[in-house]
């Protein structure tokens, strides 16, 4: 008989429409193949549901703050239930681009210089302190967002306004602009699943490009890159899943500039939607995109 899998979706986050998709893509994938599958929100009827459904592994299909930075998998760990992806200290430690990029300089693996900016401090001298330790052009993001949510390239002219434009974020990374190639690397627990490379017809990867299907992004599999320097990217993310402490999938983000890769983050969970990049991995390598979501629990029936 198979499993009954509960897919937790949606959330609060500015990713919700993605979770969204990300969880009725999953659902439909495994009612198709007979399991038994609810889709429910992490809300007040989260406990309720899970005694009720009694499912053999939650699905964790959220993304963004509260579904992917440890929030929800303490409130999961309660239940003695497996559920998919990293735990709560990995999850929390790769949300957070600060101090994940830490741990990354500490183990040797290469990722742009960058500084924090809190908004109790003025901006004056930020001009002359990014023209010391950075130089302009710079990259303007939240330390907890995903899917590239108010990130942005900044000048001299733009960056104290679009600073304002945030202010809700209290304290965001300023962080060397790297331009170059996009490569995104998917590990899948012990193993190096494979590469991709994307050409956005924007100025950068971001959350347009990711998902608006008009936004044209060319997707290029296999890559053209040497076997070393293709050996190379693999083995930086597979130590970035593995120095984080992550579990099942994982997604890192590269730039590839004068021969230098540079890691930016780590994703612990991927998204599971038509133009997701870890399906469409997996896919080159043989794996469909049902045996994807089913490795992926299964993963999580191991953990203990």
């Amino acid at each position: 008989m198979k499993k009954k899998i509960l897919i937790l979706s949606g959330g609060i986050s500015k990713e919700r429409l993605i979770s969204l998709d990300t969880g009725q893509q999953v659902a439909n994938e495994l009612k198709k193949n007979g399991y038994r599958v609810k889709i429910t929100e992490p809300n007040h009827n989260l406990e309720k549901n899970i005694k009720f459904f009694k499912p053999n592994v939650i699905f964790n299909a959220l993304h963004g703050q509260f579904g992917e930075d440890g929030y929800i998998q303490t409130i999961l760990e309660r239940f003695k239930i497996p559920y998919t992806h990293s735990g709560v200290i990995a999850s929390s430690i790769a949300m957070d681009k600060e101090i994940s990029k830490k741990l990354f300089i500490k183990n040797k693996i290469n990722t742009p210089k960058f500084f924090t900016h809190s908004y109790d401090t003025k901006n004056e001298g930020l001009i002359n302190k990014i023209k010391k330790k950075l130089r302009f052009p710079v990259v303007v993001k939240p330390l907890n967002e995903g899917s590239s949510v108010n990130v942005y390239i900044c000048n001299e002219k733009n960056i104290i306004k679009i600073l304002n434009s945030i202010k809700q974020y209290k304290k965001v990374m300023i962080e060397q602009f790297i331009g170059g190639r996009e490569i995104q690397v998917a590990i899948m627990g012990n193993k190096k699943l494979g590469a991709i490379e994307l050409k956005p017809k924007r100025k950068f990867y971001d959350y347009q490009a990711k998902y608006n299907s008009n936004a044209k992004t060319e997707h290029i599999i296999p890559i053209n890159l040497p076997k070393g320097k293709m050996d190379m990217v693999m083995n930086m993310a597979y130590r970035a899943h593995k120095v984080i402490g992550c579990r099942g999938v994982t997604r890192s983000d590269f730039k590839f500039f004068n021969d230098k890769f540079y890691l930016l983050e780590i994703n612990t969970q991927p998204g599971m939607t038509k133009l997701s990049l870890v399906p469409e991995i997996a896919a080159y390598q043989g794996m469909s995109f049902l045996k994807l979501i089913e490795w992926i629990l299964n993963d999580a029936s191991k953990k203990k």
